[in-house]
């Protein structure tokens, strides 16, 4: 097994389940409760409900296949669908640019977990990148000698 799989795997699946658990409950309250969040100007609210049940959609799209990739040892591929999901978490801190957030602190709080999950992805796929270049570099080194 290589080291990406031996040591990646096991981190990965934990952010990516927290950071499902985390948008989930964020996206769904925003659906559900749209009206409790900041409006965009000329933006009717059922068009909002809409835009951001599917964007998770999307969104989790992209991590699932970000995950699939990733087990397949596609890792170029997967890092790059990884940070695309990681968009999800960090489009939750979005409502601090419309306004002011009056809503139950347990909801408030779903925003900074969603923005955590995504902080935590993008450290993991630094990681993987450096780990594949590095790799990469020394497989090149030894197919020289």
């Amino acid at each position: 097994m290589d080291v990406l799989q031996e040591k990646g795997l096991t981190p990965l699946r934990a952010i990516l389940g927290f950071s499902l658990v985390s948008t989930v409950l964020h996206y769904s309250h925003n659906v559900v409760r749209a009206a409790d969040y900041p409006p965009l100007p000329g933006v009717p609210l059922v068009v909002t409900q809409v835009v951001v049940a599917f964007g998770w959609v999307l969104f989790t799209a992209f991590g699932w296949l970000g995950y699939r990739a990733y087990v397949r040892g596609r890792y170029p591929r997967a890092l790059a669908f990884l940070l695309v999901y990681s968009l999800s978490g960090l489009a939750s801190a979005g409502h601090f640019l419309v306004g002011d957030v009056h809503i139950p602190a347990f909801w408030f709080a779903t925003i900074f977990t969603d923005s955590a999950a995504a902080l935590a992805l993008w450290v993991f796929v630094t990681w993987a990148w450096a780990t594949l270049n590095r790799v990469t570099a020394r497989d090149q080194v030894s197919t020289q000698h």
